[in-house]
């Protein structure tokens, strides 16, 4: 039989090498085996039970950020169920600074919205919430986490202790940032004079002033007209002040009730 002379060579090649391999690939890499799933064994009313089986299974996601989202919602779950203690011991499995701090917050207002009795269960959980973010090393997050720790004592109706918080902020936006917020929350409760004492405590007459025109501006919307009056009356800069007026005035007026655009 006539052998080609092109084949030649290969033919040569087989006969002295037998172990030559002309078209030989590369021994393909085997994907990596998942980690096993958590065995799906609770009864659907076992509200313990179901939350262990999540956090079993958000520690085996992949992708970082849906751990730590899962985690994130997890947390404020757990305080939902009254088991705030698991709710912290999350904090440290999440990776990102500001998921983090959304943690916090999330904790700090499920566990106001729980509306407890034991106000000795606030100030202890307040305690924990402050060391997590103290150990938040990125800045900028962990001043949000403290910010986030006095909305929800505010919203927990713990005035003082939001005013303790916001106060040993070392950053002072962040610090009059979170007195306004503070007040917003108070003035949305309809408590006026917990409103004007958070705004007090804002040393910038910038920010005090958008503080006292969006607390008026809540007011307003609530329909408490004297004290968004009398918040309106706080305000030092003309302009501010008129716009805040405005809302007052046009309360009740659909076609007037327009956003003022706030002092720059």
């Amino acid at each position: 039989m006539a052998i080609h002379l092109s084949l030649l060579p290969l033919v040569a090649a087989l006969t002295f090498f037998p172990s030559f391999q002309p078209f030989a690939q590369e021994a393909a890499v085997p994907a990596p085996v998942p980690a096993p799933l958590p065995e799906s064994s609770c009864a659907v009313t076992d509200k313990p039970c179901l939350m262990g089986e999540l956090q079993a299974l958000a520690g085996v996601i992949d992708k970082q950020s849906w751990r730590d989202q899962t985690y994130r919602e997890l947390a404020k779950t757990y305080t939902y169920a009254g088991m705030e203690d698991q709710a912290i011991a999350l904090i440290d499995k999440i990776t990102t600074p500001d998921t983090k701090a959304m943690t916090i917050r999330g904790i700090g207002f499920a566990a106001a919205d729980g509306a407890w009795t034991d106000p000795a269960r606030y100030s202890v959980l307040w305690d924990k919430l402050s060391a997590a973010a103290k150990k938040i090393e990125h800045a900028p997050s962990q001043g949000i986490a403290w910010t986030y720790i006095a909305m929800a004592q505010a919203f927990a109706k713990d005035d003082a202790a939001a005013t303790r918080t916001a106060l040993a902020m070392e950053n002072e936006a962040l610090r009059h940032k979170a007195l306004g917020e503070s007040a917003e929350i108070q003035a949305e409760r309809g408590d006026y004079t917990a409103a004007m004492a958070s705004i007090g405590h804002i040393g910038s007459s910038a920010f005090r002033n958008k503080a006292y025109r969006t607390v008026a501006k809540i007011f307003t919307n609530r329909g408490l007209l004297k004290e968004a009056y009398d918040t309106a009356a706080k305000i030092d800069n003309p302009y501010t002040r008129s716009q805040a007026l405005l809302l007052v005035l046009n309360h009740g007026n659909a076609e007037e009730e327009l956003e003022v655009k706030d002092e720059e």
